[in-house]
């Protein structure tokens, strides 16, 4: 633990006692809790797979429920100046902590831009009140450096040079005869390769003002040659954002929403691609005559949109498209999202 021992000078800003403001940690102040433990604690820095690890471990833990408890004080950019971080455990009752409640003090850290400022001190002061004026725990526990056990012996903390620390990491496989590989944490690229693929596909149902459901003609796709509104979403693309953009890429118009999910479709991989296909399919609404008229089609994806009753697409479409039809057109007949997984099945 780190500790600005010796403050040399008034940091702003200051509560009216001269102190610096202390708040209360959340789950929110997680990842910072993280990187300041591993930029300005810990020997060798934390890689990023760690860091996400630590901070999903430690987010939960802060809340009420949770046996973290700790305090801040931020820079005026909104960054984190500095932090004390508390664990709180049972232990068995004894005559000098009576209510067998124990707090380790597990982390106190100050930003190098932000030391001799007085801001150790004042996130210990807060943490070590809370434990024992909320939380009612009488042990308190912590390793210090050199450095910073003059402000730890301040808060009443003491030590013997007889008390020898002492610890021990389980053994991974490969390191003891016989032991278990630890199957708690994965990296999360490990983790992300074993997941199944699917490519997301979004869709836009659209029909005139008699319910006819409207079509667009492919020019590159003979296995498809009619079908909605829509295409395959972009990395980072939410997907009602990839519904708007499809829509004006395809025709010139502006999907205005509310986004209104009709279905969602699925396919298992064809022998051609590794991915499954996932759609989502959203209600464009009706549209009139003079909207339709005044779509302006990309050339290069398609070159006819053609309105028609139901029943008559059966006849102008694979059989699994057809089936995907019928079931948007019955979801927003009825107001049952549909799902469909035969896709590429049929």
């Amino acid at each position: 633990m780190n500790a600005d021992t010796a403050p040399t000078a008034a940091a702003e800003p200051r509560d009216a006692a001269g102190r610096p403001p202390v708040r209360a940690a959340t789950p929110a102040d997680a990842e910072a809790f993280t990187r300041m433990r591993s930029e300005h604690v810990l020997s060798a820095p934390f890689t990023e797979d760690w860091v996400r690890q630590c901070t999903d471990e430690l987010a939960p833990r802060l809340t009420p429920q949770g046996d973290a408890r700790a305090f801040v004080v931020d820079a005026a950019d909104g960054t984190m100046a500095a932090c004390a971080l508390g664990l709180i455990h049972p232990v068995l009752a004894a005559p000098a902590y009576p209510r067998g409640r124990a707090a380790r003090v597990q982390l106190v850290a100050t930003h190098p831009d932000h030391r001799r400022r007085g801001y150790a001190r004042a996130v210990v002061s807060a943490l070590l009140d809370h434990l024992a004026d909320v939380e009612d725990v009488t042990l308190f526990e912590l390793h210090t450096s050199t450095e910073a056990a003059p402000l730890y012996r301040e808060f009443g903390f003491s030590g013997s040079p007889a008390l020898m620390r002492m610890t021990r990491h389980r053994q991974r496989a490969g390191g003891v005869p016989g032991a278990q590989p630890d199957s708690t944490w994965v990296p999360p690229q490990q983790y992300a390769d074993a997941l199944p693929r699917a490519a997301a596909y979004v869709c836009l149902y659209v029909t005139d003002e008699d319910d006819r459901p409207l079509q667009l003609h492919s020019v590159y796709s003979p296995g498809h040659p009619w079908h909605m509104i829509g295409g395959a979403m972009d990395l980072g693309e939410r997907p009602w954002d990839a519904v708007v953009r499809e829509c004006r890429e395809e025709t010139g118009m502006i999907a205005a929403g509310p986004a209104r999910l009709l279905a969602t479709v699925f396919g298992l991989p064809p022998e051609q691609r590794p991915y499954s296909t996932l759609q989502l399919i959203f209600d464009g609404g009706r549209l009139t005559a003079e909207q339709i008229r005044g779509i302006t089609l990309n050339p290069r994806e398609h070159d006819e949109a053609r309105v028609l009753p139901l029943a008559e697409w059966e006849a102008l479409m694979p059989a699994r498209d057809f089936v995907r039809l019928r079931a948007v057109e019955e979801a927003r007949r009825t107001g049952v999202a549909a799902y469909v997984d035969t896709w590429g099945n049929a």
